[in-house]
């Protein structure tokens, strides 16, 4: 694949993952997006549909999974990388969705900063920022 072709094809993921982030309120039902952005400390718990509230948090994840991983093969090549990606990706997500579940059915006001923070991981495609120059300096490395 030509090198402008790879950068071309690298934008348009990026953009997709922009997209996500700025079309998250009409793409997913998620509650807690206007929870967090109010004093959450000071108001009750937001009501939810804990089912439906799984289920996009998880598209969710995975929407941002599949671009990510587009990402990081587009710049390395290298599909031993992406194998490993997959399996970050996925044992953190089964690590993480669990916390994820207890916080949403046991909301108590003094866990919300540790719950905004377990969720920001599902739901932002902060792996793809970690992994990034993990992968760069383990190229260098070798």
């Amino acid at each position: 694949m030509p090198r402008l072709t790879r950068y071309i094809f690298i934008g348009i993921l990026f953009l997709v993952l922009i997209a996500i982030r700025g079309f998250e309120d009409v793409l997913f039902y998620d509650p807690y997006l206007t929870f967090f952005e109010n004093d959450y400390l000071y108001i009750d718990n937001p009501r939810r549909e804990v089912a439906k509230l799984v289920l996009f948090t998880t598209l969710r994840f995975i929407l941002n999974t599949l671009a990510s991983l587009g990402i990081l093969y587009l710049i390395f090549k290298d599909r031993s990388i992406i194998k490993f990606s997959v399996l970050i990706y996925s044992m953190a997500f089964v690590v993480l969705l669990i916390p994820f579940l207890y916080f949403v059915i046991n909301p108590k006001q003094e866990d919300y900063y540790l719950f905004f923070n377990i969720r920001r991981f599902l739901i932002q495609p902060i792996l793809l920022i970690l992994l990034l120059p993990a992968f760069y300096y383990h190229k260098l490395k070798r």
